[in-house]
């Protein structure tokens, strides 16, 4: 991840959660109140996110110790001691919420994308993620894909073309949108077309398509059409793929398949912040 926008956006996260200042842990513990606190998995599962710990801690006092206990990627057993931190016991307990938010999401992410990546047991095909992130965390939700063993996609609209049917509805097919795409962009940037059936296919392998997605299609759909796709041609396999079903998608030929599951209706890994002693200065 940036360094740069990580630091900004745990900055306004911290912000979003302790407003003017967290009156309940500065009304409890003087500053010179020190403590140890542990990051505990309370599930297996990949571990995602801890460098979100480290800069959330050193934004709130550079004081902070934090020492790791696993590297991001790692699998992790439910009990296991993820992290251990010493500091202020407020501004401990005060990171506390918004650090445990985001790195069990983004686990969680990690855990989904690696286990999509085994039932899918095709090391041809690459498991990718799409822009279905909640708005705020894109940053976070595609570094967890990555360390799933996954690939990201295009990180937002500015960074690839990708047509799609409203596209191809609005200019009037496949054809008009990449000539007019051909037009504005510069020669490094990619373009992906979005088909639903062999016709479609055909006119944009003759159009130019750098990339061609298989929207909604079957396993054996896919098999079909991706032979009017030349080698040159990236192929891409999406909609209605999902973790129970993936496995059938296995030797369809395909390049990618990309998921919105992985970060739209993930599944947070349970993580837990306990105290370990607190003393003072």
């Amino acid at each position: 991840m940036n360094q740069l926008k990580l630091r900004t956006q745990i900055q306004s996260f911290l912000l979003e959660d302790i407003g003017d200042n967290d009156i309940t842990s500065q009304a409890i513990f003087p500053h010179d109140q020190v403590g140890k606190g542990v990051f505990i998995a309370k599930e297996e599962g990949i571990i995602s996110g801890l460098e979100v710990i480290k800069e959330a801690y050193h934004l709130l006092d550079s004081q902070i110790q934090v020492s790791l206990c696993f590297a991001d990627g790692d699998w992790i057993s439910a009990g296991e001691t993820i992290a251990e931190v010493e500091g202020p016991i407020r501004h401990l307990l005060t990171g506390e919420r918004v650090i445990l938010n985001l790195i069990q999401r983004m686990s969680g992410i990690a855990t989904i994308t690696t286990k999509c990546v085994d039932a899918l047991n095709d090391p041809s095909i690459q498991i990718c993620d799409t822009r279905k992130t909640i708005p705020g965390l894109r940053m976070f939700d595609k570094y967890a894909v990555i360390t799933g063993g996954g690939k990201n996609h295009r990180q937002g609209l500015y960074d690839g073309v990708m047509i799609k049917d409203n596209h191809i509805s609005f200019a009037g097919s496949i054809k008009k949108a990449i000539q007019s795409v051909r037009e504005t962009i510069g020669h490094m940037v990619k373009i992906e077309v979005e088909t639903e059936t062999k016709e479609e296919v055909m006119e944009a392998v003759e159009a130019g398509a750098d990339v061609i997605m298989f929207d909604n299609r079957t396993p054996i759909e896919i098999k079909e059409f991706i032979e009017c796709v030349p080698d040159s041609i990236v192929t891409e396999a999406s909609g209605g793929i999902t973790l129970d079903n993936l496995a059938a998608y296995s030797g369809t030929g395909v390049d990618y398949i990309s998921l919105g599951t992985i970060t739209h209706s993930v599944q947070a890994l349970d993580i837990s912040f306990q105290v370990k002693e607190g003393r003072k200065k």
